[in-house]
């Protein structure tokens, strides 16, 4: 039986917010710690003024924002937002402190557009793990903090399900973080509704280790469009189905199919009625800002809000419910953990059980000591042309080195659960330990060492690097790699997903750098 606090329970925090009772998970529902009522999310997805742009626009570091939108979250009726975007940066207390004397929590992904695996080329590195646990540091103190999102729909295909093993290591690594921080909020994955992966997909975040699980699971499902849809005609009930007698908490991470608006919110019945309550503990509709694709509550612009005609709906659709749990006192869990999918592309799943280790700035920085050839960047660039052509001049390297050398230190293959031991290093460190091979492998020759211009000698502090790979961060955090071997049920076309040279960074940093 599993019991996590969601909040943050420390003395001595720079800030308290004493307003709203911590939420706590047994099993597989969420409770108020204080009163032992079972706890139903009736939230919103919040994310206001995005524009296209590369930029993370934080909502939570604006009060003017907070201040404007926190009337019409209270008017709703909604006591939880989903918040997709944030930065650890910013001051943060004003609207927390806002959002919690009125009653509502915060659900936060820990990725952004630019800080995230990369679903095409997955990588997770020191630097992605640096941030995730930058933004844990900045959000953890806050008591209406209900949890974080490790990933959103990472995996959201057939051909990309190999990026759920880097995902799954994330989880692994900020549960141990919130530890050890002696913080207690659980860490989850949401998931795309997809038929071809939707089972594998919920039962690789249940399985194996327990401090490899996702802490609660969400499903973001558009199935139930207009009033003509039942329970049963829109795919809820199969969806009920697949997710009962489960060990951890599902919620709907997004919901509300604007295929005919104005939308009425039929499903919001379903959502917190017998239908769904025994099974999932609510969800949050689709969103709260009006956008270009038309799911918006409201409309905004600068300092001014609007309601929009699908406000006035939702809001009269949840004060209709009122959903009916159980108490915390008498729920005995009875779920259970999931078996982790059988790998293989004939199961339409390639992710191995064996995750990519903790990545160690220790192991990274040692191993940067042994070289004799490393990039001329210390640091990565900052404007949009410089990552641009840093990219590609990483992804050329890549393809000109490892297609003669073995690259297999920097490298990855999730579906044998096969991981390079500097696989987790950033990008300046793993193309350094590449042009380095490439200076080793050609004896070290005068220009060897130069890739029009890259990469220059370097006098090397360690004589090799036979002692780096057991380096550990003084955190303590160190390495949980799985191992390279799994022991996963495969068929022969397993191997289709092959080890491949990680240079990911560069294409994740090219495409930031076009967005």
């Amino acid at each position: 039986m599993r019991v996590s606090i969601v909040s943050a329970a420390l003395l001595g925090l720079a800030f308290r917010a004493a307003a709203i009772d911590p939420i706590v998970t047994k099993g597989s529902k969420f409770f108020n710690s204080k009163t032992g009522e079972q706890f139903f999310i009736k939230g919103v997805a919040y994310q206001p003024d995005i524009e296209s742009t590369s930029q993370v626009r934080d909502p939570l570091a604006d009060k003017s924002i907070c201040t404007r939108d926190l009337p019409f979250l209270k008017d709703m009726g909604v006591n939880a937002i989903r918040v997709y975007q944030t930065e650890p940066f910013g001051n943060h207390d004003d609207c927390m402190k806002m959002l919690s004397d009125a009653g509502i929590y915060v659900l936060l992904d820990l990725s952004t557009p630019t800080e995230t695996i990369n679903r095409e080329t997955p990588t997770y590195d020191v630097d992605l793990y640096g941030y995730y646990k930058q933004k844990i540091d900045a959000f953890g103190k806050y008591d209406n903090i209900l949890g974080f999102f490790a990933g959103n729909e990472v995996t959201n295909a057939v051909n990309n399900t190999d990026a759920s093993a880097f995902v799954k290591a994330v989880i692994r690594d900020t549960r141990s973080y919130i530890k050890e921080k002696k913080l207690s909020i659980p860490v989850g994955y949401a998931a795309n509704d997809d038929a071809d992966i939707r089972w594998q997909l919920q039962t690789y975040f249940d399985c194996g280790s327990t401090d490899e699980q996702a802490e609660f699971l969400a499903i973001n499902l558009y199935e139930w469009c207009g009033d003509d849809a039942t329970f049963k005609t829109s795919g809820y009930a199969d969806v009920v189905k697949n997710a009962t007698g489960w060990d951890i908490p599902y919620i709907l991470g997004e919901y509300g199919c604007n295929a005919i608006r104005p939308r009425t919110f039929s499903e919001i019945a379903s959502i917190y009625g017998s239908d769904m309550t025994d099974v999932f503990s609510g969800g949050f509709v689709y969103e709260y800002v009006e956008e270009a694709n038309g799911y918006g509550l409201v409309e905004v612009s600068g300092s001014k809000a609007t309601k929009t005609e699908d406000y006035a709906n939702f809001k009269k659709a949840l004060a209709a419910v009122k959903p009916a749990g159980v108490k915390m006192s008498s729920y005995s869990p009875s779920g259970k953990q999931q078996t982790c999918p059988k790998v293989g592309s004939a199961y339409h799943w390639v992710a191995s059980s064996s995750l990519p280790p903790t990545p160690s700035n220790a192991t990274c920085e040692c191993m940067m000591k042994s070289l004799s050839c490393t990039s001329k960047l210390t640091q990565m660039p900052t404007s949009g042309s410089d990552l641009k052509a840093f990219g590609q001049n990483v992804g050329q390297i890549f393809g000109t080195v490892c297609a003669s050398i073995d690259c297999g230190d920097v490298s990855t293959d999730a579906s044998k659960g096969e991981y390079g031991k500097y696989s987790g290093c950033n990008a300046l460190q793993r193309v350094s330990w590449v042009v380095n091979a490439w200076y080793e492998n050609e004896r070290m020759v005068d220009g060897s060492c130069d890739f029009d211009g890259f990469a220059t000698t370097a006098k090397p502090s360690l004589s090799d690097d036979s002692s780096c790979s057991s380096q550990k961060d003084s955190s303590g955090s160190g390495s949980h790699s799985s191992g390279s071997n799994s022991d996963d049920d495969k068929d022969d076309s397993s191997s289709g997903a092959s080890r491949t040279a990680v240079f990911s960074a560069a294409a994740a940093i090219v495409a930031a750098a076009l967005f």
